[in-house]
């Protein structure tokens, strides 16, 4: 019996707890109410407030589910202080010693006049060997003409054998030979000295013109100063200066690398380098004209202070747009640039403190979207730029109104995502869409469209005029919300929200005065689950209040979100 009323209790919320007490009761009513304080423990370990209090109008707690990683040195682990540590002093060395911003074109021009002067090199030595090679043939030349010449001498030496004159004839024609020696010596010395003076000559024209070489060099390391103000996102990148903000630039670049120094540091390098070449630094100023302006912008903060980017797929269902969008190589770069120009301007809302606030909350958008391919087309040109270029400037990625074929894509891409990639999605059914905000933005930050307070250009409202209110609507039950009008004249401006709506709604001015007629200020009707929240506004002409009726016909418990003001007669 008791294994049954576990069963029971433990069913979907559509099952009644007084029916599971109603078949419980006759033997072991005790054990149920036990068993029911057991499994709300379990639930929730919090104690489930009673109706009256539940149905008493509070203040919203805000909260959020989330918090940025800290960027205390002090939060840190050892291995992230020593990464920083290391990072810290190679971008030290690099931007002092004008290696951040290495160029490899001059490199390769060196090379090429390297190349040249060795091809030059080596033609003038060919050309020297040249006359060594011609002064070869002429001694073989000689020596053949000796060799023959060498029998004719031996047949005159023969004819005067006898005669006691060759004897004396021979230390002669010995020293004859050995001056034709000697002369021809000579000769063969006189082009090796005219090519040592050539080579000399040649040495001290390459050494002339390396001189100026030399010196220019010399002076274009003399005119480079050391740019000591390099910095991104408007902080300086030079850790000795000591900014508050370098460390939390530099622990984004190594979170998205793991902590690999050398990676992070050529991640920055790059970054710094597309930023130069792209001009990013001056695009906040860029004019894009306004067709753009439809599909992303920034809109109000969550709950920790994050500025919220919000990413509409849905406008690309319009075949003109995609094509002026997409269609050609210099509107998808102009597509690009105007992206990083709104996020340049949501990184203008941060503050790179320790402890600050220096990540964007994004929500994308995937209502009426025109199918997978074209919204991975559109989200893949930014993503490659955004995900090189600023790393770590994204707190979530929330997924609203996501149709069947996103669960379908994500469960493919999900096995190639890293653990901290998929901790920052979260998706939410069209059914649940204010819901799944509201944990992470406060209702008066949420557009009305997607069924918050906030308004474009609102001029009723601000930040200054007070919390909003919330109670829980009961499951078949009704209830009011009652705004004071104590003083003639006063206007009364309210917004208010039923989430999930299904409830009928209305309004009247009920005068303090009982003889006073009570004011309908809005007939009865009965709200549907897609209604956006109601604005009115009523000016009284008498003391009294304006009610608010709410009542929910429906099985399941209504979460009531509201706000009010009073402009008194002065503000006008």
């Amino acid at each position: 019996m008791t294994a049954e009323v576990v069963a029971e209790v433990k069913a979907p919320e559509g099952t009644q707890t007084v029916e599971v007490a109603v078949a419980a009761e006759v033997e072991e009513p005790l054990k149920v109410v036990a068993q029911e304080e057991k499994v709300v423990a379990v639930e929730g370990d919090v104690k489930e407030p009673n109706d009256e209090e539940e149905s008493k109008p509070k203040t919203v707690e805000k909260s959020s589910p989330y918090k940025e990683e800290s960027n205390f040195l002090s939060d840190l682990k050892e291995f992230e202080r020593k990464a920083l540590s290391e990072f810290k002093t190679k971008l030290e060395e690099a931007i002092l010693g004008n290696k951040l911003f290495e160029k490899e074109e001059p490199k390769k021009k060196e090379t090429e006049k390297e190349e040249k002067k060795e091809e030059g090199a080596n033609a003038a030595e060919s050309d020297e060997k040249k006359p060594e090679k011609e002064e070869k043939k002429e001694e073989g030349a000689n020596a053949a003409e000796s060799d023959e010449k060498k029998p004719e001498k031996e047949e005159e030496e023969k004819e005067v054998a006898n005669a006691a004159e060759s004897d004396e004839k021979k230390p002669e024609k010995e020293e004859e030979k050995k001056e034709v020696a000697n002369a021809a010596e000579s000769d063969e010395k006189k082009p090796e000295k005219e090519e040592e003076k050539k080579e000399e000559g040649a040495n001290a024209v390459e050494s002339d013109e390396k001189k100026p070489e030399k010196e220019e060099e010399e002076k274009k390391v003399e005119e480079v100063e050391v740019d000591k103000d390099v910095s991104l996102w408007g902080v300086p990148l030079l850790p000795s200066k000591g900014a508050e903000g370098t460390d939390v630039v530099l622990l984004k670049f190594l979170r998205a690398r793991d902590f690999k120094v050398n990676d992070a540091f050529e991640m920055l390098k790059k970054t710094l380098k597309w930023r130069k070449e792209s001009n990013i630094d001056s695009i906040v100023d860029e004019d894009f004209g306004s067709d753009l302006a439809s599909t992303a912008y920034i809109l109000g903060f969550d709950l920790e202070g994050h500025p919220v980017c919000y990413n509409i797929f849905g406008v690309f269902e319009n075949e003109e747009l995609y094509q002026k969008t997409f269609g050609t190589e210099e509107s998808r770069i102009e597509y690009l640039r105007w992206r990083c120009q709104l996020m340049e301007k949501g990184i203008q809302k941060l503050n790179f403190k320790p402890g600050g606030v220096s990540s964007l909350l994004q929500i994308n958008d995937l209502k009426n979207s025109p199918g997978p391919y074209k919204v991975l087309n559109a989200a893949n040109q930014a993503v490659a730029v955004l995900q090189d270029n600023y790393p770590e400037m994204v707190a979530k990625n929330i997924i609203i109104n996501a149709p069947f074929w996103y669960y379908a894509i994500n469960a493919l891409s999900s096995p190639f995502l890293t653990q901290r990639a998929k901790s920052k999605f979260v998706v939410s059914h069209p059914s649940k869409v204010i819901e799944t905000l509201l944990k992470y933005i406060p209702i008066e930050e949420i557009p009305i469209q997607y069924g918050g307070f906030k308004r474009e250009n609102d001029f009723e409202f601000s930040a200054e005029d007070g919390a909003v209110s919330e109670l829980t609507l009961k499951a078949g039950s009704t209830a009011t919300v009652e705004i004071p009008a104590l003083e003639v004249g006063n206007t009364l401006c309210w917004d208010l929200t039923v989430l999930g709506w299904e409830v009928s709604y209305k309004e009247e001015f009920v005068p303090t005065d009982e003889g006073s007629y009570t004011i309908i200020v809005q007939k009865e009707k009965k709200i549907g689950s897609q209604e956006e929240p109601i604005r009115n506004t009523f000016r009284n002409n008498e003391a009294g209040k304006v009610i608010i009726t709410l009542e929910n016909t429906s099985n399941k418990k209504k979460r009531v979100l509201y706000r009010y003001k009073t402009n008194n007669k002065s503000s006008f």
